[in-house]
């Protein structure tokens, strides 16, 4: 009765002859076998340092280096890393308009049309100037008045505010 060691776990179990002659035999379950197939590492989570397991392909795929143990926590470590001037979109911080006006209190709808589709609102600046934040430069339009304030004098002039502007 051949008794091996488990090349893995080093426990000693019983292998059959046959399979010790076709050189099979070395590892005492399926866990063991598949424990040996494993070639990554064990990371420390980038966000939360607990322990991830990575294959090596993992690691090559990897941009950035740093693993992590969930979605959540790449998203966390993603959203601190890329927001603000560090984001490739970042323009400089002039489209803050929109939350300017909606805090301010005004009704959201379109000044031209009454549209109340907040799908379609954009902030138009009077003075065209997108620079100058201020609550009374700012009112909202729907796209297709925009355009039209912007590229036709006739409907520019016909643009009238309500008494609240």
């Amino acid at each position: 009765m051949p008794n091996v060691v488990c090349v893995v776990c080093s426990k000693p179990f019983y292998a059959k002859q046959n399979a010790l002659l076709k050189g099979l035999g070395k590892y005492c379950s399926t866990e063991c076998f598949h424990l040996s197939q494993k070639n990554g590492r064990v990371f420390s989570c980038h966000s939360c340092s607990r322990s991830v397991y990575r294959t090596q392909k993992d690691q090559r795929k990897s941009h950035s280096k740093k693993f992590f143990c969930s979605k959540t926590c790449q998203t966390k470590w993603r959203n601190i890393k890329y927001s603000g001037s560090n984001h490739s979109n970042w323009t400089g911080g002039e489209s803050v308009y929109r939350d300017i006006l909606r805090r301010s209190g005004q009704d959201v709808l379109c000044r031209k049309c009454c549209s109340t589709d907040t799908r379609i609102l954009a902030v138009h600046h009077k003075d065209k100037n997108r620079k100058n934040n201020e609550v009374p430069n700012l009112v909202w339009l729907c796209h297709n008045c925009h355009f039209l304030v912007h590229h036709y004098a006739d409907e520019a002039k016909g643009f009238i505010l309500n008494a609240q502007d």
